[in-house]
């Protein structure tokens, strides 16, 4: 059996770092999809971001200086407090295992830490939806209709929420559209989609919205869910470190613990951005 060195465990870092932020990039739907920031290490434990008011231009005379109560205005900004926090897991990798192993255990523990990190961002996230003020969706017990996603479109629209809009929802929930949409959508080809975990879940665009399945998206005891349709700037994520992984021998029991953590924090920034979509999610 190899002994493990402190240059052999060196050695394992780098290509489970590489595949573990690969996996948690290309697995994670909704970091694509929300406003990001990056906090600085020594910055503090929250992120405060400004949100701008939208102000209103006036009609001018040529020839004539802008002048009336009107003229000077007042842009002030609020702000929204993204608390770091950390999230984590660990595993042992026995000397046995990598040792007999016919696979690459080390690309694919990277994958399954990846793969752990990126659900958990996309469930606190997918947790926001709840917070938005605006339901749209038929309610509990409800199949979600096209008309619920025109609605929800309208009132984006109506706040004037910029950029793209998109839907994240659980895939029992948009059975229902779908099937009423058999093949009227518009297809994934249509679109400018970033990565393979976003074509995997695209459904298609419906009233402008980039319709995205997830089963990230919770459902409760009576078989209901809440997803949610939104722009860009309705949801933050600060980030101040991706993935870190740290490897710690445990000699007495013949094996190495790997730990994977990340920080970042999450939060709504514009209310009227989104909104929340009650509906029943069985099949």
């Amino acid at each position: 059996m190899a002994n493990s060195t402190t240059t052999t465990l060196a050695s394992l870092i780098s290509p489970i770092v590489q595949e573990a932020l690969f996996t948690a990039n290309e697995r994670s739907v909704m970091r694509g999809i929300v406003k990001n920031f990056t906090v600085p290490m020594n910055a503090g434990k929250v992120a405060q971001v400004p949100v701008y008011p939208v102000v209103t231009a006036q009609d001018l005379s040529e020839g004539t200086t802008m002048a009336g109560t009107n003229a000077d205005v007042a842009v002030t900004t609020t702000t929204k407090n993204l608390t770091l926090g950390e999230v984590g897991v660990m595993t042992h990798l026995t000397d046995m295992i990598r040792d007999t192993s016919e696979q690459d255990v080390i690309s694919h523990l990277g994958k399954v830490f990846g793969e752990a990190i990126a659900t958990k961002m996309d469930a606190d996230l997918i947790a926001l939806f709840t917070g938005f003020s605006t339901e749209q969706g038929p309610g509990a017990a409800a199949e979600l209709t096209i008309a619920d996603m025109f609605k929800s479109a309208a009132h984006l629209k109506t706040a004037n929420a910029p950029g793209e809009y998109f839907a994240v929802l659980h895939p029992k929930q948009v059975y229902a559209v779908k099937s009423a949409l058999t093949n009227t959508f518009t297809g994934v080809a249509a679109t400018d989609i970033g990565n393979e975990a976003y074509r995997n879940g695209f459904v298609g665009q419906i009233a402008g919205i980039n319709v995205i399945e997830s089963s990230n998206v919770s459902v409760d005891g009576s078989g209901d869910a809440i997803g949610g349709v939104f722009s860009m700037e309705a949801i933050g994520v600060a980030m101040q470190n991706d993935l870190t992984i740290e490897i710690e021998r445990d000699a007495a029991l013949r094996a190495d613990k790997f730990v994977a953590t990340a920080r970042y924090g999450v939060g709504e920034l514009v209310d009227a951005y989104g909104v929340k979509l009650t509906s029943d999610a069985t099949l």
